[in-house]
This record gives C-alpha cells, sequence and structure tokens, in this order.
C-alpha cells in the first residue's frame, strides 16, 4: 500500500492541474495571461489546505506539525500571491510583456501554447509540494531540530521578503510621483535603478529569499521520513529563479529598459547572495 505523502501529492497534482486549467479560461476571456501569476502564489495554500484536509480525514500526521507547516505555507503564499494580485491589478489592462513576447513569436497558435505553459506551471507547483505532504503525514509526537531550524530559517526570509518587495515598490512610487510632478528630466541614471536597503547589496533580494523559503521547508521536511529526497525542491527553485523565469528573465528586461544604468549596477552589486558592493 502506498504511503500516506503519495496520495497527497495525487491530491496535489489533480488540485493544480484543474485550477491551472480554469485560470487558463479565465485568461483567455479577459485577454490576460498575467493572471496565471497570481494563481501561482495563492496555488501553494490552497494544496496545503487540501493536503491538510484528507490528512485530518485519515488521521495522518500531528496536529502540531501540521499546523506549524500549514501557518509557513499560507503565510507565505498568501502574501505572495496579494503581492502578484496588486501588481496584476496595477498593471491592468496592460499585459505582462513576456507573455505578449509570446503572443507575437507563436502568434495563431498562443492559445494551445499557454494552456501547455499554465499546465506545465500546474506540475511544477505540485512538485513542489512534497515537503508540505511529508510533513503532513508524520505522526511523530516530538518537533525536532530540523523543524525548529526550518521555521527559523522561514521566518528570517518571510520577513526580509517582505521588507524587499516593500523597499522596490516604494521606490518605483518615488519615481512615479517625481514623473507626475513633471520632474523626470531631472532623475539622474543611477536614480533609475532600485539601490534601497537590501537592494544596495543585491540585485535580486527578492529571489534570494523566496529561495530561502524553500530551503527553509526542505529544512523543515528533514524531520521526517523521506524528507531528504524532497533536496530537488530548493535545486529546482534555484535553477528557475536564476536561471529561467527569475534572475535571468528579470536582468534581459532591465537592461532593455535603464541601459548603462543597470549596467553599471551589474558590475558593483551581487546578482543573487546579498554581499558588500565592488569597486
Amino acid at each position: 500500500m502506498p504511503e500516506p505523502h503519495i496520495y497527497l501529492m495525487i491530491a496535489a497534482f489533480l488540485t493544480t492541474t484543474v485550477m491551472m486549467f480554469v485560470i487558463w479560461l479565465v485568461s483567455e476571456r479577459i485577454g490576460n495571461a498575467g493572471i496565471v501569476d497570481v494563481a501561482w502564489g495563492f496555488g501553494f495554500a490552497v494544496v496545503a489546505l487540501v493536503d491538510a484536509a484528507l490528512a485530518y480525514l485519515h488521521g495522518w500526521g500531528n496536529f502540531s506539525r501540521s499546523a506549524l507547516i500549514l501557518i509557513m505555507v499560507a503565510f507565505w503564499s498568501l502574501r505572495l500571491g496579494f503581492f502578484l494580485a496588486f501588481r496584476f491589478k496595477r498593471m491592468w489592462p496592460e499585459e505582462d510583456g513576456r507573455y505578449k513576447k509570446y503572443r507575437q513569436d507563436w502568434g495563431a497558435r498562443a492559445s494551445l501554447g499557454l494552456f501547455l505553459a499554465f499546465e506545465m506551471q500546474a506540475i511544477l507547483l505540485a512538485s513542489l509540494t512534497l515537503p508540505f505532504a511529508l510533513a503532513l503525514t508524520n505522526a511523530n509526537q516530538q518537533i525536532n531540530f530540523f523543524e525548529i531550524a526550518g521555521f527559523v530559517i522561514w521566518l528570517v526570509a518571510f520577513v526580509c521578503e517582505t521588507v524587499s518587495d516593500q523597499q522596490l515598490e516604494g521606490f518605483k512610487s518615488r519615481r512615479l510621483e517625481a514623473g507626475h510632478a513633471g520632474q523626470v528630466n531631472e532623475v539622474n541614471q543611477v536614480s533609475q535603478v532600485c539601490q534601497v536597503g537590501f537592494w544596495n547589496y543585491s540585485r535580486h533580494p527578492n529571489y534570494f529569499f523566496e529561495w530561502l523559503v524553500w530551503l527553509a521547508f526542505f529544512c523543515f521536511s528533514l524531520g521526517s521520513p523521506g524528507g531528504i529526497y524532497s533536496i530537488y525542491c530548493p535545486l529546482l527553485m534555484l535553477f528557475f529563479l536564476t536561471k529561467v523565469t527569475g534572475v535571468k528573465a528579470t536582468e534581459e528586461q532591465a537592461v532593455r529598459s535603464k541601459g548603462q544604468a543597470y549596467i553599471d549596477y551589474q558590475r558593483t552589486t551581487s546578482a543573487f547572495v546579498p554581499w558588500f558592493k565592488r569597486s
């Protein structure tokens, strides 16, 4: 008979594929694929709640451990989801440049291509929930060192990611206000790039702390049997955040929009891990 966490993983895949299919239908109706980013943010909380409900109905797991992992996932996922939702609303009805370019490249096949892309995100989202499934089905009554360490890492990462996002949004708001006041021509090149707070030590502190959250989930899962196998989760997220949708795509767009100011920023500032400036 399969282990309990296998059933939760199957439920996760079913949940995310149906959810992303519905989101694709919505995106086709409104003509804006950017809504998938919002679904991604909220999706982890949805899966965690479905898994927790199934674990409770079957009598799997331990209440304290389940409550702890649910708090971690829910607070992080809901914060990310609302942050992306507000960004989507701010851009509306403009579609994110990534999806506009996708539509241009794929032409008449864009609708099918986006459907497949949405479902690929569903599969990725579900596959990343293994640490949650392991924790929710662990019946051990004692909270151990790995789980405590994982929670501490998560708390630091959650707070710092929230702060870095607020620093960036505050910077953008100040530039927007300057533009509305007719001062945009007086803004020099350096001030086109956010170098406030964490952004003075990393070009992408939000992505770094996002990855640290996944490292925390992995650490927490080490307190459960089979937790070591979830090592692929932080590794996979590190790859995507640095080589695919995160740093790589953001940097390409930043160089196009900010030019030499961003190139100078690249020369002096760490790309990912916050570190001291280079001369």
